[in-house]
């Protein structure tokens, strides 16, 4: 569905000098205060993505008129990948109020069109088990990563490989499929694909947290906000592709 990824690299985010802090803060408040932050604009974000999944979901005539005009579509992935490329290597628009809330809100309507537009090709039943599992996953994952003493922020230049190696098979699959359809290679690839995603969900929450290796500046919120919702979204389109009966 969607073709871009979290902007990880070797040498960690775009800006590590003005984003990443290599040490613990001393203030928890300022710690409480930013992690509440993230997390209230995290659930605007996925109450505006769910409502519109249930949308194009349960509405026949906006099922009908979005899979027969994919121009919609296609303005809302390039929509999509401007902002997150604003968003994600551009310090300035997601630091500068109220620039970076109107941008992450441009972002979060696109993703969930396309997000949206992924689930009208999959049965109801479908579309609720994989919101549920999702809910699930991410949940124990977000507690998991709070109470381990594992350091998923040390991980970073190994998950970098691990998307690109999931990324460039993407692109593989892109070319094969459409030619010849092999159902245990589509599984195969969502499977990885969901593992993966849901290691980066619990590397992006410690990212939050602190007193890990690498940290978020306390002003990065939206950064922080906008991973993580990156993150569950594209672990629920691995599981819809996954678990998901198309319709025919």
């Amino acid at each position: 569905m969607l073709g871009t990824s979290p902007s990880y690299g070797s040498g960690g985010y775009p800006g590590d000098t003005e984003m990443l802090t290599t040490f613990s803060w001393d203030d928890r408040n300022v710690r409480r205060v930013f992690i509440r932050k993230v997390y209230a604009i995290l659930m605007v974000q996925l109450l505006v993505t769910v409502n519109i999944v249930a949308f194009f979901t349960f509405c026949d005539p906006v099922k009908d008129y979005i899979q027969t005009h994919p121009a919609w579509y296609w303005a809302s992935y390039a929509v999509f990948f401007v902002t997150y490329m604003i968003l994600a290597c551009c310090s300035g628009p997601r630091r500068y109020f109220p620039w970076n809330l109107i941008l992450l809100s441009i972002f979060t309507l696109s993703m969930s069109y396309l997000t949206g537009m992924l689930s009208s090709y999959y049965d109801t039943k479908s579309v609720l088990l994989c919101l549920g599992i999702t809910a699930l996953v991410c949940l124990s994952v977000t507690i998991f990563s709070f109470q381990t003493k594992f350091d998923f922020t040390s991980c970073q230049g190994v998950l970098f490989v691990m998307l690109m190696v999931l990324f460039f098979g993407g692109i593989i699959m892109a070319v094969i499929l459409p030619f010849q359809y092999v159902p245990w290679l589509h599984a195969v690839y969502a499977v990885l694909g969901a593992i993966l995603f849901t290691v980066f969900l619990a590397f992006d929450t410690q990212m939050l947290m602190g007193n890990r290796r690498y940290a978020l500046s306390p002003e990065e919120y939206i950064f922080g906000a906008l991973n993580i919702y990156v993150d569950i979204i594209y672990i629920f389109s691995f599981f819809l592709q996954f678990f998901g009966s198309s319709q025919e």
